[in-house]
């Protein structure tokens, strides 16, 4: 028994159609014709590389399989894959390591492509106090610490939104990009029980939200927090094309008040 390996005619079209556009708005916006992507797609015409990276660009592909598009069509992979504790990532953890420290109080923290948590500062720490040390255990998975039943589940008091909204945001993801590790994640998170939140907490009036809000309990405290996530401009390392930086801004007065209360 063989296995063909795709071309990158057909990996190209496989993308095209995952972004749902036609060849002709393809060609538009590659500068190109539909014809020429027609031959490409069949393998009548091999790309260029400069024009595997255009048409890579254009539909949007992740870095990483912007490398095997380029192996498809016989060239060299042009993005590096840099483990985060290499001598040459120094500035990069330094750099992250200061915004999250000056972050504090507040809750701020790092993932990769799959969740897994590569750094963090003590706002997560302390959010995180009280978990059972097999979700503590290295690698931390952010959606594995929030979702599971002994995780943060129980404490949060709009888990049905905020469970919803993490897994339509990783659908997007995996509708973006042919992960199976992120794909196997979704499916195990996303079969976890709906956790009962266990405890009332303090109650306050109604606060009008700028953007959905995680609501947790934390120590008998109600704290509301909006979440905002970065990623880094035009990356050429794998490693880094995949970082997520993900800040939780406190949405009301009285979270900011008791956050800077652990402080003092």
């Amino acid at each position: 028994m063989t296995t063909s390996t795709p071309t990158v005619g057909a990996l190209l079209r496989t993308w095209r159609e995952r972004r749902g556009i036609s060849q002709l708005e393809l060609a538009g916006r590659a500068d190109s014709s539909s014809r020429h992507i027609s031959f490409i797609e069949t393998g009548r015409s091999r790309p260029s590389e400069e024009m595997v990276l255009r048409l890579a660009d254009r539909l949007d592909v992740p870095v990483r399989e912007r490398n095997s598009l380029l192996l498809a069509a016989g060239y060299a992979p042009r993005y590096a894959q840099t483990a985060l504790d290499d001598p040459s990532m120094d500035t990069l953890r330094e750099g992250i390591e200061r915004l999250l420290t000056g972050y504090e109080p507040y809750p701020a923290l790092v993932v990769d492509a799959t969740y897994d948590v590569v750094a963090a500062n003590r706002g997560i720490v302390m959010l995180l106090d009280g978990l059972p040390e097999h979700l503590l255990t290295p690698p931390l998975n952010a959606m594995r610490i929030t979702l599971h039943p002994e995780g943060l589940a129980p404490r949060i008091r709009n888990l049905a939104q905020w469970r919803g909204h993490l897994l339509a945001q990783m659908e997007r993801q995996i509708a973006l990009a042919r992960s199976e590790p992120l794909r196997a994640l979704y499916e195990e998170v996303s079969s976890y029980p709906v956790a009962e939140r266990t405890g009332d907490g303090e109650r306050r009036e109604p606060v009008p939200y700028i953007a959905l809000p995680l609501v947790i309990e934390h120590d008998g405290h109600l704290l509301s927090f909006v979440s905002s996530i970065a990623t880094f401009n035009t990356p050429m390392d794998v490693t880094v094309a995949e970082l997520a930086i993900e800040t939780m801004l406190p949405a009301d007065p009285a979270t900011v008040k008791y956050l800077r209360s652990l402080g003092d």
